[in-house]
């Protein structure tokens, strides 16, 4: 996909979003909405898959260790089509196979059940080593939020990724400023991140606008030709991108409430962007 045709994709991401959160009247819009720029460069340009055949050898895998974005995880899915855009209105209802985290054993093309934060990042450190071991050239990717960074074993996992020169291991941290229920900085402040992550090996990659497609786009290209150690990049994002009333709702865009004229709202302002 060129540019103009990621930024549609992500346009169209952010809508299936909302109307599978809208399916069920609340959820985890805002930090949903925040990565569905990445979403859109990595499943319209950057990912190896092949979602006619979602278990092929040899695809790189995508693991959202912060698991609550499920709804854009099953937005880009369906709209690749692994599974029907109509079983985005079933969103963590009876009998459905979208939970509202990510769930590997209920829905085709998860590759990683998320939703206890901190736990997916040494997920995805074991898919890349399990493609080291197998030698299929297989990227394995991760995006973690930066409340999560706050999780121990997220360095635990850094570090062991850094001691393995997984150079085959590019993760994203949704850099948004706002977590459940306030300000990074001021619940448990992560900063200063880049040294953080160079410290523990990594090649560290910052980019200002997180939900800008081509600066996305440069960024994988540049992470995907540093060898001998993992990479890391930080997109600082906007909560809730997007849709207005989402954005402003701030740390309340956590969860939300968004009811059918919402809905219709959010839709009309994300296709007129």
């Amino acid at each position: 996909m060129n540019y103009e045709q990621l930024r549609e994709f992500a346009k169209q991401i952010r809508i299936n979003t909302v109307e599978c959160i809208g399916s069920l009247g609340v959820g985890h819009i805002g930090g949903s909405l925040s990565i569905a720029d990445v979403l859109a460069v990595l499943y319209g340009k950057h990912m190896n898959v092949n979602p006619k055949e979602p278990k092929m050898e040899g695809r790189d895998r995508l693991v959202c260790s912060k698991g609550h974005a499920g709804p854009a995880i099953y937005a880009v899915l369906a709209e690749k089509g692994y599974f029907p855009k109509s079983e985005l209105l079933t969103l963590n209802q009876g009998g459905t196979n979208l939970p509202s985290h990510c769930d590997m054993n209920k829905t085709i093309g998860v590759d990683m059940t998320a939703g206890s934060l901190g736990q997916g990042l040494s997920a995805a450190v074991g898919i890349a080593i399990g493609a080291k071991l197998r030698k299929d050239g297989a990227t394995s990717y991760a995006i973690i939020g930066d409340g999560e960074s706050q999780e121990g074993q997220i360095w635990e996992a850094a570090m062991y990724a850094g001691h393995m020169k997984l150079d085959n291991l590019i993760v994203f941290t949704d850099f948004n400023k706002l977590q459940l229920d306030g300000e990074v900085e001021k619940i448990n402040d992560i900063e200063p991140l880049v040294d953080k992550w160079r410290s523990f090996n990594w090649e560290v990659i910052e980019v200002a606008d997180g939900n800008n497609v081509e600066a996305i786009d440069k960024a994988i290209t540049k992470a995907k030709s540093v060898k001998g150690k993992p990479k890391m990049i930080i997109l600082h994002t906007v909560k809730g991108k997007g849709v207005s009333f989402v954005e402003k709702a701030w740390v309340g865009s956590h969860s939300m409430s968004i009811d059918a004229e919402k809905v219709a709202i959010a839709v009309k302002e994300i296709r007129g962007a």
